[in-house]
């Protein structure tokens, strides 16, 4: 599939959907809508993803032929910028579906269903949950597969990527691993999920679980892709929610180098790295018959632009956590899926 991605002044820092659908989709990438950054390629600013133009609007890519216009970017609440809608009807009004990771669903905003209905598109809201979610049964853990869930310590530290590259990295080394994909990129990418930060807060930990049921004994490493923190003021109940309906056998924790605070919220500091393990452990312990802990790190060092200061960030970090640490992007993974796997 031929697409292009919206990432309106945000590219690459903030445009986390865009990047985990460079890094890892398998879509051919025609452009990068950005109008701080057009006239530049994706490679000028992250080198190791699908290289691309960026382009400052649709009208850039009017001889192009595109399947579809993938928005890129979801701000905190998930809103809809107005100032991206004329490029959405612009790929609409040239036949393009528009996939959208928004809870501001496009299908119902009435002037883009009318333009889909009159050019013969889809609106594809992937952050739209199914209607047959009901509550969790406390069952996940009766599947064969080892689950294995990364949590953060804040929002957009990257925990879908840890979970996408240690599964590839898994099945590399000839284990049979999966994605479990709980938001809008990890759903983009596999083509399947549950969108657990729109699930109704008494079906979360259901949805998850009807995930891990489904494939749990299908493979024997399921990745669950972890959402939020614990600590989060705005996304610590679907961090819970995904604890619980996983009930996984053990956790990575994500961080970010010289992070201090709170993405969004900047008045609240981020805890010592201790008590992020005493809080998942804790409150994994009630619902989980074997004891379910941390066993290893993984350490967002993109800030970072020297190799030798990444590897000293990472073990400063793996001393702080007492376990194996890496950086997913610049490091091997072995030592950490040794102990993983």
């Amino acid at each position: 599939m031929r697409v292009a991605i919206l990432a309106h002044e945000q590219f690459p820092g903030r445009a986390k959907t865009a990047l985990g659908i460079l890094r890892y989709a398998d879509y051919d990438v025609a452009a990068v809508l950005d109008r701080d950054t057009a006239g530049d390629r994706v490679n000028d600013y992250v080198p190791d993803v699908q290289d691309a133009p960026i382009v400052e609007s649709m009208d850039a890519l009017a001889d192009d032929d595109l399947d579809a216009l993938i928005i890129g970017i979801a701000p905190i609440g998930g809103g809809l910028e107005e100032s991206w809608r004329d490029d959405i009807t612009a790929a609409l009004e040239s036949g393009y579906d528009v996939v959208s990771g928004l809870h501001h669903f496009l299908s119902e905003d009435d002037e883009f269903s009318r333009l889909a209905d009159e050019h013969g598109c889809e609106l594809q809201d992937v952050r739209k949950p199914p209607e047959d979610l009901t509550v969790s049964q406390g069952i996940a853990d009766e599947v064969d597969a080892e689950v294995i869930l990364t949590v953060g310590t804040d929002c957009a530290v990257g925990k879908m990527t840890v979970s996408m590259e240690l599964a590839r990295d898994a099945r590399d080394a000839g284990y049979d691993a999966a994605i479990i994909p709980t938001g809008q990129t990890g759903i983009m990418i596999e083509g399947w999920g549950n969108p657990i930060d729109r699930v109704i807060s008494d079906f979360t930990a259901g949805a998850v679980e009807e995930m891990i049921l489904e494939k749990g004994d299908e493979h024997d490493y399921l990745f669950v892709e972890g959402q939020g923190s614990i600590v989060h003021p705005a996304y610590s109940a679907v961090t819970c929610g995904i604890l619980h309906g996983a009930m996984p056998d053990k956790l990575v924790l994500c961080d970010e180098v010289g992070r201090e605070a709170i993405h969004g919220y900047e008045s609240v500091s981020l805890p010592p790295i201790q008590t992020y393990v005493d809080l998942y452990e804790d409150l994994a312990a009630p619902v989980s018959e074997t004891e379910t802990e941390i066993v290893a790190g993984a350490l967002n060092t993109a800030d970072l632009d020297d190799d030798e200061a990444a590897r000293e960030a990472v073990e400063e970090y793996a001393d702080d956590l007492g376990a194996p640490a890496v950086d997913v992007i610049r490091q091997d993974t072995d030592e950490v899926l040794e102990v993983l796997l």
